[in-house]
């Protein structure tokens, strides 16, 4: 079960999940460009990856595709370490509306590790935008792909 949660004092989004994954496997969910395009996003839409560097200091874009419809998202990876990602992200079609985005991977041991990322934007009406968007839905349905990948050997 994914937890997305708004934070009442500073323009946060928190979300949680635990997978049945070590955190070398959810960082390179997360890195590698192949992976990445099968989990991310809502069911229904797929993912072209235009660029990707996942390096510290490297950058990214990707545009999700379903139907007619493109959506592009861009950003730069900060840090990338083996517990932890810092990256930029924004959804091209609201440039003003960059988000600092850490994901941290915590072993819980057995096999299981408890993902958190947390994304910061700039204004409490962007981060309530976010919300508004449906991004719960992408994120939902991309974490259960990603747990098929995991469950199916693929990571």
């Amino acid at each position: 079960m994914t937890s997305i949660e708004a934070d009442p004092t500073v323009p946060v989004i928190r979300i949680t999940r635990e997978f049945r994954a070590t955190p070398a496997q959810l960082l390179r969910a997360h890195t590698d460009p192949e992976l990445f395009a099968r989990w991310v996003g809502p069911d229904g839409m797929h993912t072209r990856i235009d660029h990707w560097d996942a390096r510290t200091g490297g950058s990214y874009r990707y545009v999700s595709v379903g139907g007619n419809d493109e959506y592009a998202f861009r950003g730069c990876f900060h840090d990338i370490r083996a517990d932890r990602i810092v990256q930029t992200f924004t959804y091209e079609a609201e440039p003003d509306g960059v988000a600092l985005e850490t994901l941290w991977f915590e072993d819980l041991g057995t096999g299981r590790t408890r993902l958190r990322a947390q994304s910061l934007l700039d204004t409490f009406e962007g981060r309530d935008a976010w919300l508004r968007s449906g991004m719960d839905t992408g994120v939902n349905d991309g974490y259960t792909k990603l747990e098929r990948l995991l469950s199916h050997g693929a990571l």
